[in-house]
C-alpha cells in the first residue's frame, strides 16, 4: 500500500499569491532572485527595498509567520558565513566597537544577508502557496527536459512512501529493544538502509512494468494543462519588474 505524500511546505489558501498559476510563480521567482542578486555589492539601500517587497509578498499569502519563521533556518549558514567574513575578508581595516574587521568584508557580509533573507522569503511564499504537484506541473509546462520531470515527480509522489517505510523498519528495531547508542550499532543501520535500499528498488521496478503495461513511451502525458492569462502574468511578475526597475535607478547613479 502506498502512503500518501503530507504536504511539509504547502498551505492551503485563497490569496492572491494562492490563485496564480504555478508556472507564472516560478518564472517570476527566478527572474526576482536572479534581479537581485545582480545588484551591486554597495546598493544596500536597493537590497533593502527588495527585502520589503519580499516580506510584502510574504504578508500578501497570509501564510502565519510562524510557519514563515521555521522555514527560515534553511539561511542559517549564510548567516554563520556572513558573520565570520568581516574577520577573514581581505582589504582596508575599520574598528567596529572592540574588534578590527575589513571593510569590504563588512560590505559583502551585508550584501550576503540581505541578499539571501530576499531569496529564502520569496521561495517560502513560493513553497507555502503551490502544491508538490503544480510544482511538477509548471517545470512540464516551462518544457524543461521530460526526463527531469519525470525524475522529480517520482519524487514527490513515492519519498513519502519510502519515508513510511523507514519509519516502519525504525519502530521494528525499537520493538525489539534496539538502541543507536555505540559503534556497535552501525551494522544494524547498514543492514537496514541496505534492505530498504533494495525494497525502493524493487518497487521501482513495479511501477516501471505497471507504467509499461498502461502504454508508457517515455514521456508523461499532460492530463491538465496550464493556463495563464495576461493578469496573472502582470501580477506574478510584479516582485521582479520592481528588483528589474530598481537594478536600472542602481547602475544609472
Amino acid at each position: 500500500m502506498g502512503a500518501e505524500l503530507r504536504p511539509h511546505l504547502h498551505i492551503e489558501g485563497d490569496s492572491v499569491v494562492h490563485q496564480l498559476p504555478a508556472h507564472v510563480k516560478l518564472v517570476g521567482l527566478v527572474s526576482f532572485v536572479l534581479l537581485v542578486v545582480a545588484l551591486p555589492r554597495d546598493a544596500h539601500v536597493a537590497r533593502a527595498a527588495m527585502l520589503l517587497v519580499a516580506a510584502t509578498v510574504v504578508m500578501v499569502t497570509k501564510v502565519p509567520l510562524r510557519h514563515v519563521a521555521t522555514r527560515l533556518v534553511v539561511e542559517t549558514p549564510f548567516v554563520v558565513f556572513a558573520l565570520v567574513l568581516p574577520f577573514v575578508a581581505t582589504g582596508p581595516a575599520m574598528e567596529l566597537g572592540p574588534f578590527t574587521v575589513s571593510r569590504d568584508g563588512v560590505e559583502a557580509s551585508i550584501a550576503l544577508l540581505l541578499t539571501a533573507t530576499t531569496s529564502v522569503l520569496m521561495a517560502v511564499a513560493f513553497a507555502t502557496t503551490t502544491s508538490s504537484r503544480d510544482l511538477v506541473r509548471a517545470l512540464q509546462h516551462l518544457r524543461l527536459p521530460d526526463r527531469l520531470v519525470q525524475i522529480l515527480a517520482f519524487m514527490v509522489r513515492y519519498l513519502g512512501v519510502v519515508g513510511s517505510q523507514a519509519q516502519r523498519m525504525k519502530v521494528a528495531r525499537e520493538s525489539r529493544a534496539f538502541t543507536a547508542r555505540s559503534v556497535r550499532s552501525w551494522p544494524v543501520i547498514a543492514t537496514s538502509a541496505g534492505a530498504l535500499f533494495i525494497r525502493s528498488y524493487e518497487r521501482g521496478e513495479r511501477v516501471h512494468l505497471a507504467m509499461m503495461s498502461r502504454g508508457y513511451n517515455g514521456r508523461m502525458p499532460v492530463t491538465d494543462p496550464l493556463h495563464a492569462h495576461r493578469r496573472d502574468w502582470s501580477q506574478g511578475l510584479v516582485p521582479a519588474s520592481i528588483a528589474l526597475i530598481a537594478l536600472i535607478v542602481v547602475h544609472l547613479t
